[in-house]
C-alpha cells in the first residue's frame, strides 16, 4: 500500500468538497442577508461552513501539493482505500457546520460537543450514504443552508463524489477504475466510452438532466424552488431526507406524491440503460433480465399491498396501539391518528396510491414516507422488512443486496437444487441467456452471507441498545439497506435522535457498509492490504 497515492487522492476529494460547501454556505449568507455581515460571520451554522470549506480547500490543496509524486503509485489496494478512507474524510468535514448548529442549541461542556458531534456526523453520513436516517427532530427549524448540506450530501452520494473527481480531475491515477467500482453500486459496472471518465460523465449527465426534470415537476406542483430542489436530491438519489417533518406526507398532493413515485422507480433503474433508452435504444430495458425482475417485485408487491389494506385495512386498533414507539401518543392523539391513516386507505385508488409510494419508497430504499406503514397488518410489515433486502438495480442509486444478486442467488438454490435429483446434470447458472462465470457466482454467494452475517450480528448488538426487538432488528437492516425509516421506536413517524451514542456509532458504520457494499471496507481493515 502506498499511503502518499491514497493522501494525494483524498486532497483532491478535499478541494472538491471544499468548493461543494461554498454553495450552502451562500444560501445561508442570503437568508441573513438583513443582519449586518459582522453578526452572519458569527452564527453557529455559517462559522461551521466557512471553517468546513476553508479546511476542505487548503488541507486538499496541501496534500496535493506535497503528495503529488504520489499519484503514479495507486492501484488496487489503494483504489479500495480512497474509497473507504475517503468517504469517512469527507463526512468529517461536511459535518462541521451541523456540529456548530447543535452545539449552539446546548451548553458549551463536553458532553454537549460529544452528543452534537455524534449526531452530526450520524445525519451527514446518513446522507452521503443515502441512507436518509435523521437525528433531527424539527426538521422545520433548521437553516435553509444545512437542509441543501443534507440534500447535497444525498446527491453526491447517490452517484458518488468520487465519481464526481473524475469528472473533475479526468487523471485521478491508475486507480479510477477500482474506486469506480468500489462506489457505483452492484456487481457489475458497464463502460459505456473507452475512457472511464467519458463513461462517468455520461452518468452523471444523466443523473442530472433528472433531477432538473423532477425538480421543474415539483415546482409545478406547489413546491417552492428551494423545496423542489432538495425532493429532487433526495429522491434521484434514493436517500430519503425531506424539508418538512412530516415528510412528503405533509404536502397532501397527489400529484406530488405520484411524481416522487414516478421517480423513485427511475432511479431504482440502472442508469446504463437511462442512457440507452435516451439514445433510442429500448430493447436494452425490455431485454435485461434485471430489469423484468425488478419491475416483476415492484408491480406484485404493490398488487398484494393494495388489495390488503383495501379489503383489510389497517392493523387492529388493539394490536397497533402495542406497537412500540420511543415516545408513546396518548389515547386521545392515537385514536385521531389511526382514523386519519384509514381514511387514507378507505378507497380502491387510495389503497393504490399508498401501496405504490411506500413501495417504491422501500424497493429502492429511498425511504420517503406518506403513510404509517407501523400500523399495517403484520404481513405487510413483514413484507416491507423482507423488501429492504432486495435494493434496486445495478448501477442505480439504490441500497439493498441490488436485484441481479437476489436473482443470482436464487439462479444457484435452484440450480443446486435439481443437481440433488440429477447428480449427472450439466446445468452452469445462466442469467439473461448467458452463463455466470463460477468467480462471479463465489463472489455474490460471498456478499450474499456477508450481507446477512452482518444483519444479525448488528441487530443482535443493537438490543444492547434499544429496549425492543423490532426496533432493533429494523435499525440493522434500515441502515445496512440505506433504507431509513423501520419498524416501531424508528418508524415512519419515528426518528434515530433518542438512540444512545454507541447504537449511533454502530449505525454509523452499518451505513458505510451497505453504500460501500462491504468488501470495499472490510478490505481496508485486512493488514497485509496496508503492507508495500
Amino acid at each position: 500500500m502506498h499511503k502518499s497515492a491514497v493522501g494525494h487522492a483524498i486532497g483532491k476529494l478535499l478541494q472538491v468538497l471544499g468548493l461543494v460547501l461554498l454553495v450552502p454556505l451562500a444560501v445561508g449568507i442570503y437568508d441573513y442577508r438583513h443582519l449586518s455581515f459582522a453578526d452572519t460571520l458569527v452564527l453557529s451554522e455559517i462559522l461551521g461552513f466557512i471553517l468546513a470549506a476553508f479546511a476542505s480547500a487548503v488541507l486538499g490543496t496541501v496534500l496535493v501539493i506535497l503528495l503529488k509524486h504520489g499519484k503514479e503509485l495507486q492501484g488496487i489496494k489503494e483504489g479500495y482505500a480512497i474509497v473507504a478512507i475517503g468517504w469517512v474524510t469527507l463526512a468529517f468535514f461536511s459535518c462541521l457546520p451541523l456540529t456548530f448548529y447543535l452545539m449552539s442549541q446546548g451548553g458549551p461542556n463536553l458532553g454537549n460537543l460529544a452528543s452534537s458531534f455524534t449526531d452530526a456526523f450520524f445525519e451527514i453520513m446518513s446522507g452521503y450514504t443515502t441512507t436518509g436516517a435523521t437525528i433531527l427532530t424539527d426538521i422545520e427549524s433548521v437553516p435553509r443552508s444545512l437542509l441543501l448540506l443534507r440534500a447535497l450530501t444525498h446527491w453526491l452520494g447517490g452517484m458518488g463524489i468520487i465519481t464526481l473527481a473524475i469528472v473533475i480531475f479526468p487523471s485521478m491515477g491508475v486507480s479510477a477504475y477500482q474506486m469506480f467500482r468500489g462506489e457505483v453500486p452492484g456487481p457489475s459496472k458497464d463502460k459505456l466510452r473507452p475512457r472511464l471518465a467519458q463513461t462517468v460523465s455520461v452518468l452523471w449527465g444523466v443523473y442530472v438532466l433528472f433531477t432538473a426534470a423532477e425538480t421543474v415537476l415539483l415546482w409545478f406542483g406547489g413546491m417552492d424552488v428551494f423545496e423542489s430542489i432538495c425532493h429532487a436530491f433526495a429522491t434521484m438519489a434514493t436517500g430519503g431526507f425531506s424539508t418538512e417533518n412530516q415528510s412528503v406526507a405533509a404536502y397532501g398532493s397527489d400529484y406530488i406524491e405520484w411524481i416522487i413515485t414516478i421517480f423513485m422507480y427511475l432511479a431504482g433503474v440502472n442508469f446504463v440503460l437511462h442512457f440507452r433508452a435516451l439514445r433510442g435504444d429500448l430493447q436494452g430495458m425490455t431485454q435485461n433480465s434485471e430489469f423484468k425482475f425488478y419491475n416483476a417485485v415492484i408491480i406484485s408487491t404493490i398488487i398484494i399491498a393494495t388489495a390488503v389494506l383495501y379489503l383489510d385495512g389497517l392493523a387492529p386498533r388493539e394490536a397497533a396501539a402495542d406497537s412500540w414507539r420511543h415516545e408513546q401518543m396518548t389515547h386521545e392523539e392515537f385514536t385521531v391518528h389511526y382514523e386519519e391513516q384509514s381514511q387514507e386507505i378507505e378507497s380502491l385508488y387510495g389503497s393504490f396510491r399508498v401501496a405504490a409510494f411506500q413501495t417504491l419508497a422501500i424497493v429502492t430504499t429511498t425511504g420517503f414516507a406518506t403513510a404509517d406503514f407501523d400500523l399495517w397488518p403484520d404481513f405487510l410489515r413483514f413484507g416491507l422488512v423482507f423488501l429492504m433486502f432486495f435494493g434496486g438495480c445495478a448501477g442505480s442509486t439504490g441500497g439493498g443486496m441490488k436485484m441481479i444478486r437476489i436473482m443470482l442467488v436464487l439462479k444457484v438454490a435452484w440450480t443446486s437444487l435439481r443437481k440433488m435429483t440429477q447428480p449427472r446434470l450439466v446445468a452452469p447458472v445462466k442469467i439473461g441467456g448467458q452463463v455466470i462465470d463460477d468467480n462471479r457466482v463465489v463472489n455474490v454467494v460471498a456478499f450474499f452471507i456477508l450481507f446477512t452475517g452482518l444483519f444479525i450480528v448488528t441487530g443482535l448488538l443493537m438490543t444492547l441498545f434499544v429496549p425492543d426487538l423490532t426496533t432493533a432488528v429494523s435499525c440493522s437492516i434500515a441502515t445496512i439497506g440505506n433504507i431509513g425509516p423501520g419498524l416501531a421506536g424508528i418508524g415512519a413517524v419515528e426518528n434515530y435522535a433518542w438512540i444512545p451514542l454507541p447504537g449511533k456509532w454502530l449505525l454509523v458504520f452499518s451505513m458505510l457498509l451497505g453504500r460501500l457494499e462491504i468488501f470495499t471496507v472490510l478490505i481496508v481493515f485486512r493488514p497485509s492490504v496496508w503492507q508495500k
